[in-house]
């Protein structure tokens, strides 16, 4: 049997996320139709990570295991010929049997963007927090820096899925800007419940002058999420990277 993994990308705008639900429509459940149809049998469809309702994915990994003989330089086209508009397949390679798109990811980045103007941008409206107070992306930038490092972040996650540690890793958290989007871009080992949004929301606390930015350290040492900004709202985070070892790392770079 064969173990295979594929790239995708979605609009999570439609969607109440990426893992099955007993009464709203998700990612992994259109895209396991959409395989099981293609591989003429039911599959389970492993995917890199959880994300919440409204949530995007630029690069996505997903792995599944089959009997089919469909090159994999096919399996894409195929996909994309019964997947909805807001879903895209665009590689796929043969992986280890022991290959799983959760377990053996080395690490994922995330992007949250802003539209930081005084006037709303309708093509937006799903895709990035639209914030009419002016933001300075100094501040931001300082207080995003405080997240960097190893960690317990337990106060920048929300109560969602149970976890044996709340100790995680972020290798960078930066900050850009380039006209009214502002951007930020976070690489870790693994993230929380809600982690990028409450930190993403938490520098914006700080560039309001709700809190100060180099308080940060010592909201993380509290482990206090109500000593923390809020969560910021889903339409403005993209999974952007997921890093493995291997064919499949070499799939999600290219």
């Amino acid at each position: 049997m064969r173990n295979i993994a594929v790239r995708i990308a979605y609009d999570g705008a439609g969607y109440h996320g990426w893992q099955i639900q007993k009464n709203n429509v998700t990612v992994q459940e259109v895209v396991r139709g959409a395989v099981s149809e293609i591989v003429k049998q039911p599959v389970s469809v492993v995917g890199c990570g959880r994300t919440d309702a409204g949530v995007h994915a630029e690069r996505y990994c997903i792995n599944f295991k089959s009997d089919t003989t469909i090159p994999c330089d096919r399996l894409p086209l195929a996909l994309n010929a019964l997947l909805p508009g807001d879903i895209s397949a665009s590689d796929a390679v043969d992986v280890d049997d022991d290959f799983n798109a959760i377990l053996s990811c080395k690490g994922k980045e995330y992007t949250y963007r802003i539209l930081n103007s005084a006037v709303r941008d309708p093509f937006l409206e799903k895709r990035a927090w639209f914030y009419p107070s002016k933001l300075d992306v100094d501040v931001l930038a300082r207080a995003v820096s405080h997240f960097v490092g190893t960690h317990d972040f337990a106060a920048v996650r929300s109560v969602g899925t149970e976890t044996k540690s709340t100790v995680r890793t972020i290798r960078y958290f930066r900050v850009s800007k380039d006209g009214d989007m502002i951007s930020f871009k976070v690489f870790a080992d693994g993230f929380l419940y809600n982690m990028v949004r409450a930190m993403v929301g938490t520098a914006v606390y700080a560039s309001m002058g709700k809190l100060d930015a180099d308080d940060i350290p010592e909201i993380l040492a509290s482990r206090n999420r109500t000593l923390a900004g809020p969560t910021a709202p889903p339409q403005g985070l993209y999974m952007t990277r997921v890093d493995y070892d291997g064919p499949a790392g070499e799939m999600m770079r290219r």
